[in-house]
């Protein structure tokens, strides 16, 4: 077993040179335990599959003012950033990108949700996540999510 002052010697990995993208995700929870997942429609990447909804964080806005405008923007509902409790994070390479995702549970929002970009919506229980096909970054938030809850 390596202790934490010999791992400090060993040179740290090189830079992957990719550009980092900051995301910020929901985990949406109704009053059954059930959580939200969208479907990304055809003509985005990685279409098909299903995902938290969030999207990136614009220069200059925190990851949970990015989440509400997100939330407003795609879902059609209202939150605050002090709904938002985070719970865990990606940490992920794709071809072009370094993804960092932070993920947010919330429970408390106003409106009715709806896909307002042509997106499926589905609620499921956390177990089933496992079931849906996802994006590689999601998948490892899986553990986190069911221990939450």
């Amino acid at each position: 077993m390596v202790s934490c002052e010999q791992a400090l010697e060993y040179p740290p990995p090189p830079p992957s040179g990719l550009p980092m993208v900051l995301v910020a995700a929901a985990l949406l929870i109704d009053k059954d335990g059930r959580v939200l997942v969208a479907q990304r429609p055809e003509g985005k990447s990685m279409a098909g599959l299903w995902e938290f909804p969030g999207g990136k964080v614009e220069a200059g806005e925190g990851p949970e003012f990015a989440l509400m405008r997100e939330l407003r923007e795609e879902l059609d509902i209202e939150t605050r950033p002090c709904g938002f409790y985070p719970i865990t994070f990606a940490s992920h390479s794709y071809e072009k990108f370094h993804l960092m995702m932070p993920l947010f549970a919330c429970r408390v929002w106003r409106g009715i949700v709806q896909g307002k970009e042509g997106q499926n919506l589905k609620w499921v229980r956390p177990m089933d996540l496992y079931d849906l096909e996802m994006p590689a970054a999601d998948i490892p938030l899986i553990p986190a999510i069911i221990d939450y809850l």
